[in-house]
């Protein structure tokens, strides 16, 4: 600590763990680098002086982290609790220096050091704790509560080891162990103290109790414990510090001393490694029972340690299970967190002793379901006997559930069996299953899509019968993504440029960048726009060439598509485009066209076949054209091995197109979409998703429009698709399916591809062929409007400009609004922002 004398009062005393000062921060990230890390100067290696410097930043999170909960107890706020199975939260370093404030200071410290700020925050493992969009919503919206001053707490799990390191052997995809924990993380805190108990399997016994009351005791085979580990989220400059709460599945009992010494070895530690499987890896594949039942236990197991954390913080405050709706409201992020209608029913009824019409009051008034999908096979189901045997009790709820949800429907539609089939809980056609998606739906005050389409398509089609009888529990929330994230760390260069123009408003205010639109028809800010632009592209060049051996150019137009690997996202639609590009130049190879480098990313779930044959073709194909002298320099295919938040943060900025190519109808909203245009990239997209309302606010003369509507997608199906029929007809899909079918693009091996060809041929169930001429002629309007940059620097300002509708802070309003019914945070004193 130092000292710094004052005439006017007491001495100034400068700690270490809180002062923002160039000389506090130094001496901070020594005494971390000693006293934490344990290391010397002369031995540190890069990584020591990463986790000395994040204990530092975490030193300066903490006071305003236990002030924020103290706050909050303090008023006694009624809590948003946000259940998700994923939060892709990205490296936190970055972020929280922004949030902090924190940068500058943090460089200069780091430089007088002799250290190189940006190398440390490369240092960083990625926790891979997500899959993709759903994910790094949640983790966008955690942001956004914390910097709009919401009271919450996201819950999920601590995947020991997250969605697989990707790598490509040959062409195709290769899923490796991403253990990010390897080196520890510095953000989190193991709370010991507050772990809960969660049981599997077992039965059930029934009684009548002496005042009459019918009581069940579930007796569980084999209880595992819940440990939770709290990561602090902060807001940018609120002066809040919310908590990400991940439960690890550890043993009750880790060791059997009696069975080691009698010599059963295994049965020793058998719970121990039965408790820790839970929360081993990210989404487990589930195509064999055993999978499917990890599953379950997965999502069972965290919902259940968030409820019975949610209830033990309830009381703690001193109040009572009859208003636990009142003060707690929670988010269930898609169909995964869903059984907690089931278990906070349990909870209230079998350990709080309440009676059932009370405790479905209170459970149907405390939940929100958001709903992420139209596909039908993502409406999770489990089958009948499996969830018997690892929830007996749980579907005894259900069932009773189901009884009271059945009989009501039969009292509103009168003799109409085939409805009531239609929404029953249990699906009994064949093989019996649980719906979870409906159980979330009966169970919660509202229900949300996710962008106007899709919320529109959950009332007409995939939960038409719910919103018929409930049409008020509907409500959209468009997705949003964060611009602390996407724009101000990702995109400093272009942050920068921005704020010597418009200021800093825009960070938390993204309705701001409306003022750029003011500098849309200077050439002077066009120009530094475009050579902000290519800066960035040179440092993505930079790291493609580290990444793959791949030679780009940053002149040439950076076209990316990168996102999970799926059919209906059609990244094959955008290789039959690559394919027609390529061929065209070997006929005519002075043909005068756009340089144009291919940029993909994604990962495809270990067990479908089909997305991992698309990323095999996207790697073969890019083996041909790269290797080929003829069209050296004009187009280039890129796959980037295993896209994250990390990779995220390169490709955004630096993308010139942005390709938002699903089939209409299938993409509940997108938010890759979001982030593009946020950093100026122009869209080639269908009507699908949050392309339509990206399409209105950045204007229809700044987006690229191709496809079939969601309407016609549905009649063309309606009235007998036949895909054949178009390959026979248009001569440039022909002869590019050829092409594939030939051998050319797998050496010489005709028979590599023909799952997907004839796929396509004969099936194409997202309509590629329907839609590929409309595409490969905006294609060419794209190839014509790059030509022209002074057009194509004023249509990704418009972008930049007009995007401020999609900030996860509007989202997070709306919510508040429409859905949570809560407040913005109010402080009874101004929050300290910095430290003196």
């Amino acid at each position: 600590m130092e000292v710094n004398p004052s005439k006017d009062c007491e001495p100034i005393v400068e700690d270490d763990r809180t002062s923002n000062s160039v000389l506090a921060l130094k001496r901070a990230i020594l005494d971390n680098l000693f006293y934490v890390v344990g290391k010397r100067r002369e031995v540190a290696t890069d990584l020591d002086y990463f986790m000395a410097l994040a204990y530092t930043v975490r030193d300066r999170i903490l006071a305003r982290w236990l002030l924020t909960r103290e706050d909050y107890e303090k008023q006694d706020v009624s809590t948003v609790y946000y259940l998700s199975a994923e939060f892709l939260m990205g490296p936190h370093l970055a972020n929280n220096l922004l949030n902090l404030g924190l940068q500058d200071s943090m460089r200069q410290a780091t430089g007088e050091l002799g250290l190189d700020l940006d190398h440390l925050i490369a240092q960083e493992s990625e926790p891979g704790l997500g899959n993709g969009g759903l994910g790094r919503l949640a983790a966008c919206y955690l942001d956004s509560l914390a910097t709009t001053a919401v009271p919450s707490m996201g819950y999920g799990i601590r995947y020991e080891f997250g969605m697989f390191h990707q790598q490509i052997h040959d062409g195709w995809q290769v899923e490796l162990t991403d253990y990010w924990l390897r080196f520890g993380n510095p953000w989190e805190i193991r709370r010991s103290q507050s772990d809960v108990e969660v049981g599997f399997g077992g039965h059930t016994q029934a009684w009548t109790d002496a005042f009459g009351e019918y009581k069940v005791q579930w007796t569980p085979e084999t209880v595992v414990k819940g440990i939770p580990y709290d990561t602090p989220i902060l807001g940018y400059r609120s002066g809040v510090a919310n908590t990400l709460r991940l439960w690890r599945s550890e043993a009750t009992e880790s060791f059997y001393f009696e069975r080691f010494n009698s010599g059963d070895y295994k049965g020793a530690v058998g719970a121990k490694v039965f408790a820790e499987n839970i929360t081993k890896v990210l989404y487990p594949n589930d195509e064999e029972l055993q999978g499917k039942e990890l599953r379950l236990q997965q999502q069972y197991f965290f919902t259940s340690c968030s409820l019975q954390d949610m209830i033990r913080r309830h009381q703690s405050y001193g109040n009572s299970m009859e208003n636990f709706h009142e003060k707690c409201t929670v988010q269930l992020n898609d169909t995964h967190p869903s059984i907690g209608v089931a278990e906070l029913m349990r909870l209230l009824v079998d350990v709080h002793g309440l009676g059932w019409d009370n405790a479905w009051d209170i459970t149907s008034h405390t939940f929100n379901y958001t709903n992420h999908t139209l596909l039908p096979e993502a409406l999770e189901r489990w089958s009948l006997p499996m969830f018997a045997s690892l929830l007996p009790r749980h579907l005894e709820i259900i069932y009773e559930i189901n009884a009271r949800f059945v009989k009501m429907l039969r009292e509103r539609f009168p003799n109409d069996e085939a409805r009531v089939a239609r929404m029953s809980l249990i699906d009994e056609q064949g093989e019996k299953f649980v719906r979870m998606a409906f159980l979330a739906c009966v169970g919660s005050q509202h229900i949300n899509g996710v962008a106007q389409l899709h919320t529109e398509l959950l009332k007409s089609d995939v939960l038409r019968d719910f919103y018929e009888l409930w049409p008020e529990k509907f409500v959209n929330v468009t997705n949003g993504v964060t611009p602390r994230r996407w724009l101000a760390v990702a995109n400093p260069e272009q942050s920068e440029l921005m704020i010597s123009k418009i200021g800093t408003g825009w960070i938390c205010n993204l309705d701001q960048l409306k003022q750029l639109e003011a500098y849309v028809d200077d050439s002077a800010f066009r120009a530094d726009w475009r050579n902000v632009q290519y800066a960035v592209k040179v440092r993505l060049a930079q790291y493609i060439a580290q990444t793959t051996g791949i030679t780009v150019d940053p002149h040439s137009m950076f076209d990316a598509q990168v996102k999970r690997i799926h059919e209906y996202k059609r990244q094959h639609l955008n290789v039959l485009y690559i394919l027609t590009r390529y061929l065209r130049l070997k006929k005519d190879p002075e043909r005068d066209t756009t340089p144009r480098t291919f940029l993909f990313g994604g990962k495809a779930a270990p067990g479908y076949f089909m997305a991992k044959l698309i990323i095999k073709l996207i790697n073969s194909v890019a083996e041909v054209i790269n290797n080929d002298p003829e069209v050296k320099g004009r187009l280039k295919v890129v796959f980037l091995p295993d896209y994250n938040v990390t990779f995220g943060q390169l490709v955004y900025p630096a993308a010139d197109l942005s390709e938002q190519i699903s089939t209409a109808g299938k993409e509940a909203s997108g938010t890759g979409n979001m982030k593009f245009a946020m950093n100026g990239a122009l869209t080639i997209g269908t009507l699908d998703g949050a392309n339509i309302e990206i399409r209105d606010a950045v204007g229809h003369e700044n987006f690229f429009l191709f496809g079939l509507t969601a309407a016609q997608v549905a009649a063309t199906k309606a009235a007998g698709y036949h895909p054949h029929a178009i390959y026979e007809s248009n001569p440039f899909l022909r002869e590019v399916v050829d092409s594939i079918v030939s051998g050319r693009f797998s050496r010489g091996d005709k028979n590599l591809f023909r799952p997907l060809v004839e796929g396509l041929m004969y099936s194409d169930p997202y309509l590629l062929f329907a839609d590929y001429q409309d595409y490969v002629d905006c294609q060419d309007r794209v190839c014509a409007t790059f030509l022209d940059q002074e057009r194509w620097s004023k249509m990704a300002i418009y972008n930049t400009a007009r995007i401020g509708r999609f900030s996860s802070d509007r989202s997070i309003q709306e919510y508040c609004k429409n859905i949570w019914k809560v407040e913005r945070f109010k402080f009874d004193t101004a929050p300290v922002l910095a430290a003196k």
